[in-house]
């Protein structure tokens, strides 16, 4: 195996070669002979081993292994302890998925720190089958069928072209001793329940089930490759981007998605990798009234008249109940937004970034904040005064261009500016202050 894993890594990742490397060991056998192989090709490799803390002694006697290990084959190891289950609990998410979230956030931090150029993982041939079932008995969408990424970022997976059997023959045959997970025999989980009781009958009816999936994965991917060239063509026609605001805001078109053959199936292409669950209610922001909204737990997708919305959830940019002040002697705060006080004796350049007032009739600390209700103001060029809710509807804003927006107050909360909107003409005589909008 050694020679075929060598001409492997020659043509499929010949990138590894004089690179820095860390391999994510758990003891087992396909980590340790994943260990072995590139030991003996004389890569640079380190080793990381998580202890998640499941299984009592026995997790400490896997990290013990590792460490001699390590230390046999003159590695550098990293180790680290989990409480697993109080991280489950506290994120409301599986045992599963909790370790491989604590040791992928881990890895990141040590390559970040000792800069390491790739993870490798041993994930092997069967694993991939094995993943495809699972996702098949839950429902999956093409994502779900296309196998594990041989290379995910700096994620690489070397051994996914051999199987089980071949690591085994291996470790046996270089008389290479590993770690046994007791809980791997149970079928207490559905990865072992297929593992043991349904790869061996798919097996039995045909014994070159892994080369033939192997091959149903590469033409799914090539499907795959086919639909994101179609969804990235599509991108250009619905998604519009709106250069009058400095939000990072996508915008889809709705009667355009609508036009298309199967609507619901391209929003979810278009959605997918913004971490969304709940697709019925995503489809149905579609047909909803304007404010209707949906979250993930990285954005949020809003209804808007004719548009849905997209733009990243960001608690810390809220501010809604904050203040910030600017003192009298101050010409320029950069936090929440960054403003430029200038003493002028003319009025110059006229645009929505810019301002000039009388500072004579200002109130100092001036108060920049988020709207509220009841707030209004005179707008200049217009007679009378006017709820700024009111303003926000004439001005079609739309609900997450009201809440980005800032307003520049007096000390007794009137409004002197709708920031990058309307001047307020009450604090407008002479024009010898220039308050100027600048966008980072």
């Amino acid at each position: 195996m050694l020679q075929k894993f060598k001409e492997h890594i020659n043509l499929n990742f010949p990138f590894l070669k004089d690179k820095k490397l860390l391999i994510a060991i758990s003891g087992g056998i396909d980590s340790v002979v994943l260990t072995h192989l590139f030991s003996d090709l004389n890569f640079d490799i380190s080793l990381a081993h998580c202890n998640f803390k499941l299984r009592e002694k026995e997790s400490d006697l896997d990290e013990e292994f590792v460490k001699s290990l390590a230390q046999k084959t003159s590695n550098q190891i990293f180790t680290i302890k989990f409480n697993t289950q109080e991280f489950a609990q506290k994120n409301k998410l599986s045992t599963q998925i909790a370790a491989r979230e604590l040791r992928y956030n881990w890895f990141q931090k040590i390559i970040k720190k000792n800069n390491f150029d790739y993870v490798l993982t041993a994930h092997h041939a069967d694993d991939n089958l094995e993943t495809f079932l699972i996702n098949l008995t839950r429902g999956s969408g093409l994502d779900g069928f296309t196998g594990i990424p041989k290379i995910n970022g700096n994620i690489v997976r070397p051994l996914l072209a051999f199987s089980r059997e071949e690591i085994l023959a291996f470790a046996k045959a270089n008389n290479i001793d590993w770690r046994e997970d007791k809980s791997n025999a149970s079928t207490k989980y559905i990865r072992n329940k297929i593992r043991h009781k349904v790869l061996p009958v798919l097996k039995e009816i045909n014994p070159n089930l892994l080369k033939t999936f192997a091959k149903t994965v590469e033409n799914l991917q090539e499907s795959k490759q086919i639909i994101e060239d179609k969804i990235a063509d599509i991108s250009q026609k619905v998604i519009e981007t709106d250069v009058s605001t400095a939000l990072e805001v996508t915008k889809i078109n709705i009667d355009k998605l609508n036009q298309l053959s199967s609507p619901k199936a391209y929003l979810y292409q278009l959605l997918k990798e913004y971490n969304f669950t709940e697709w019925n209610d995503v489809y149905n922001l579609v047909s909803a009234q304007s404010g209707k909204q949906v979250f993930s737990k990285t954005h949020r997708l809003l209804k808007d008249r004719a548009f849905l919305l997209l733009s990243k959830t960001d608690e810390d940019k809220n501010h809604q109940d904050e203040h910030y002040f600017i003192y009298q002697d101050e010409k320029e705060i950069i936090n929440p937004i960054h403003l430029i006080l200038e003493d002028v004796q003319q009025k110059s350049t006229e645009n929505k970034q810019t301002i000039y007032l009388d500072k004579d009739l200002l109130k100092y600390p001036l108060i920049v904040r988020k709207w509220q209700n009841g707030d209004y103001l005179y707008p200049l060029g217009m007679q009378g005064k006017k709820k700024l809710s009111k303003y926000f509807k004439d001005e079609k804003l739309s609900l997450l261009e009201k809440e980005n927006t800032w307003l520049l107050c007096n000390n007794e909360n009137e409004i002197i500016w709708v920031i990058n909107y309307r001047q307020d003409r009450r604090f407008v005589n002479e024009n010898n202050l220039k308050i100027s909008l600048k966008e980072n």
